[in-house]
């Protein structure tokens, strides 16, 4: 089998309502998605986290190096493409068009050997997965706190055993809207926090302390993702688990929040960091420190199915009769993208979205969304 065609698509939406969170507002839903062709018919499908403009330059800057190739032989393409890049990519952006890449090439592969990606990574450990609604943004409303309030509500109505909202806007208002939540929702709905790296370490310890009588299952980007010791030392004076590592790219930037002792949580997010070829090893390097996996997730259905499968493939940790069930994000923001790009839909029944159990992916792109949101077609 041999690649013979890459496309790249840039995908747009303008929002009906923009929203925003502790750095910037969102007006768009803008994301680059490729599809590789081989010269069987086969095809695969990835996605890529980040400016979705410079992923698709970064993509046509690798394509040379993958025409001709087999794509059955991923680990090997990646590192290819990895050692090309090394002089003047490290941890950049350009390797979220090599996990775009990537991802396609493990769809490819799962089609050729008619098995679920998860199968391929080594095995399924769990069926189902449980997702956690990412929401309560914030906006311009004159009643943001009822809006809040109200959405969370509705997560909790849908059946959502778990949510995360967003922190960031003070301290003095983050602490008033984590009390209005938790009573909102209840003590049996899991609650998360995330600031998106909006303190200082003084100002996150001191958020962390206030708001630890509300049973928060994680304080998400604390302080900035370049301060591993704030992190550290933030962990060792709260009962709050630490999140974080959206912001790191390959086994060697987790490698410096796992021995600086950073994270209790260790948040990949596969389109960006390496693809599935590299979570795979982020994951086996996270448990060799005793760190839990919880995939950041953000953008189409492309990404979402590429964590279900890591996911099912997560050793459990520790191992136990009974292991705990593992989370995902699922994004619940504006996003026509996502909800239409990918079939079969996204479908949470009792609280679990289910692994795929056909081949790939276990999706495919509905040509007429993608030529809806497509900036070129």
């Amino acid at each position: 089998m041999k690649i013979i065609k890459i496309e790249t698509y840039v995908l747009s939406n303008q929002l009906a309502q923009s929203f925003f969170f502790s750095q910037w507002a969102y007006d768009e839903r803008r994301i680059c998605v490729v599809k590789i062709i081989t010269d069987e018919g086969i095809y695969g499908w990835g996605e890529g986290y980040g400016p979705a403009d410079v992923i698709k330059q970064g993509i046509a800057l690798i394509e040379p190096l993958l025409l001709g190739k087999n794509p059955i032989e991923n680990e090997a393409l990646w590192y290819e493409m990895y050692r090309k890049t090394l002089d003047f990519a490290r941890r950049s952006v350009l390797f979220a068009a090599i996990s775009a890449i990537d991802i396609a090439l493990w769809d490819i592969k799962g089609k050729a050997f008619k098995l679920p990606v998860s199968v391929l990574l080594g095995g399924q450990h769990r069926k189902k997965v449980v997702p956690y609604a990412t929401g309560l943004y914030f906006s311009d409303s004159e009643n943001l706190a009822e809006d809040l309030i109200a959405e969370a509500k509705d997560y909790v109505s849908q059946g959502f055993k778990a949510i995360k909202m967003k922190v960031g806007l003070s301290i003095k208002a983050d602490v008033e809207h984590v009390k209005n939540i938790r009573k909102a929702i209840g003590e049996d709905i899991q609650l998360m926090v995330d600031s998106n790296h909006a303190y200082s370490l003084r100002e996150a310890l001191e958020l962390a302390r206030k708001i630890e009588p509300y049973n928060i299952s994680w304080f998400e980007e604390p302080v900035s993702p370049e301060f591993y010791d704030q992190y550290a030392q933030l962990r060792n004076k709260t009962s709050i688990p630490i999140a974080g590592g959206e912001c790191e790219y390959l086994r060697y930037g987790f490698l410096q929040l796992l021995q600086n002792k950073s994270v209790d949580i260790a948040q990949v997010e596969i389109c960006a960091s390496g693809g599935l070829t590299e979570a795979k090893r982020i994951g086996s390097l996270a448990s060799s420190f005793g760190v839990e996996v919880i995939p950041h997730v953000w953008g189409t259905g492309i990404g979402f199915h590429a964590a279900l499968h890591f996911i099912a493939n997560i050793e459990p940790l520790p191992g136990r009769l009974y292991p705990p069930d593992i989370l995902i994000e699922y994004d619940r923001t504006e996003n026509a993208i996502r909800d239409t790009l990918t079939v079969p839909a996204i479908k949470m029944e009792d609280g679990y979205i289910e692994v795929p159990q056909s081949a790939g992916l276990g999706i495919d792109v509905d040509e007429l969304a993608l030529k809806e949101f497509s900036t070129t077609l």
